[in-house]
């Protein structure tokens, strides 16, 4: 696989991860300037910013713990010559059920429906460690 193959399903999360950050800012902004939220409600990560500000924030924050994985995954991968085919259409798959994730996050936040799209990408991201794992052991 090429290089650009490997990489690309990783930075569209990358993109992701920094559009969720750049939306939240503004939000946050906004409340702490409009008095909808006082700093010192907030100080110790207390849980006071408005339900938008907050969709957002929690929807990027959930893209800095089970995508860390899938970078350092990836990376090890292109390394060892291990992503193959195989490896970039599931890289493909949890970075789309990522996507909607995300998008379920900051749209209407079912947890009806986020929860199984988070599921589904971490038993994708874990099948494609179990893949790797064994092509490592094995040596193929």
């Amino acid at each position: 696989m090429s290089l650009q193959a490997i990489l690309l399903p990783l930075f569209v999360e990358v993109v992701l991860t920094f559009v969720l950050l750049f939306c939240a800012a503004p939000l946050r902004t906004h409340a702490l300037r409009s008095g909808a939220v006082r700093p010192e409600d907030i100080a110790l990560r207390e849980p006071n910013w408005p339900k938008r500000a907050t969709q957002f924030a929690n929807a990027y924050a959930n893209q800095l713990e089970l995508p860390v994985l899938f970078y350092v995954l990836t990376i090890l991968a292109l390394v060892t010559r291990k992503a193959g085919i195989l490896f970039v259409v599931l890289a493909w798959i949890f970075v789309v059920f990522r996507l909607l994730h995300a998008y379920v996050h900051v749209t209407n936040n079912k947890v009806s429906i986020r929860g199984p799209l988070f599921g589904m990408s971490a038993v994708v991201l874990a099948i494609m460690w179990l893949i790797y794992i064994i092509q490592v052991f094995t040596g193929t």
